[in-house]
């Protein structure tokens, strides 16, 4: 296929450069000038878009999405699909859907999990929402850039499986590095916790595989300086997504609300550029 890619970030990158690797004709622009190998940089987002059977976006939030989705929507001929994979806000995903299908342009919100390693193995989980059709069309694309594709619904549905699920985890994870850092301070070893926790009732993906104490459980961010990974910054951006989700909707989130405002404290207090599970040695340094 002819593919158009806007977004080579960290992760934006390895996924088109995957995409190239499988014999797919990529174009691509993204604000930093930069491309990976098989990707013909083009000046901006439209001429990436122009003739593509598929455009795939990956940016920061829903304002730039929208902004984008402005710009590129009027290059891409009728038939097309829009894969949107950033993490944004159901509105705004909801928002480019019918302006996309105004114009006979199919889109898919999908959003990913598997972080920045996923993205270069290929093995990421893509959560849609949008018609069953064009991800009929796509799933080829899917294919190579993750292990699994899962459709939840129409269009927004995707970013609403995306909110939930960083929810349980950011609020999981807090609660980890608490479970450390009390064992700390009773004096549990905290190998011994992990052994426990992670054969019983309290275990969960926070602590046997992504494991918060350095030197436990399987190689973690926590083992590389709690360089990340995902980014403190990243996960409250999504904590902050599921709470502004959560208001306008209605539901009732107290313990993730609560995680957030922890999350906030911790990136005001030297969180910046670390991986999220670096919560548990600011909790340590605070007990």
């Amino acid at each position: 296929m002819r593919i158009g890619f806007v977004g080579l970030g960290n992760m934006g990158a390895p996924m088109a450069a995957n995409l190239a690797a499988a014999g797919h004709q990529l174009h691509g622009f993204d604000v930093s000038g930069n491309a990976p190998d098989g990707v013909t940089l083009m000046g901006d987002a439209a001429s990436a878009a122009e003739a593509a059977e598929v455009v795939i976006t990956m940016l920061p939030d829903g304002a730039v999405l929208r902004a984008v989705a402005a710009e590129i929507l009027p290059a891409m001929t009728d038939g097309s699909i829009l894969i949107d994979c950033s993490t944004v806000d159901v509105e705004s995903a909801r928002a480019v859907a019918a302006d996309a299908e105004a114009r006979s342009i199919a889109m898919l919100d999908a959003p990913v999990s598997g972080g920045t390693s996923g993205a270069a193995a290929g093995t990421l989980t893509f959560m849609i929402g949008g018609p069953k059709a064009a991800l009929k069309h796509a799933a080829s694309l899917f294919d190579v850039m993750g292990a699994r594709a899962i459709h939840c619904g129409a269009a927004g549905a995707g970013q609403a499986a995306k909110i939930c699920n960083n929810m349980i985890l950011g609020t999981t994870m807090a609660v980890t590095c608490e479970g450390f850092a009390l064992a700390d301070a009773l004096g549990l070893d905290r190998q011994a916790l992990f052994d426990v926790v992670s054969t019983s009732s309290g275990q969960s993906w926070s602590t046997s595989v992504y494991c918060p104490a350095p030197g436990i459980g399987p190689n973690s961010p926590a083992d590389n300086g709690y360089r990340p990974g995902f980014a403190t910054e990243l996960m409250l951006k999504d904590m902050r997504l599921s709470q502004d989700a959560a208001s306008t909707s209605g539901a009732a989130t107290p313990i993730a609300a609560l995680a957030a405002e922890r999350y906030a404290e911790f990136l005001d207090d030297g969180g910046e550029g670390k991986d999220f599970s670096a919560f548990l040695p600011w909790l340590a340094q605070r007990s």
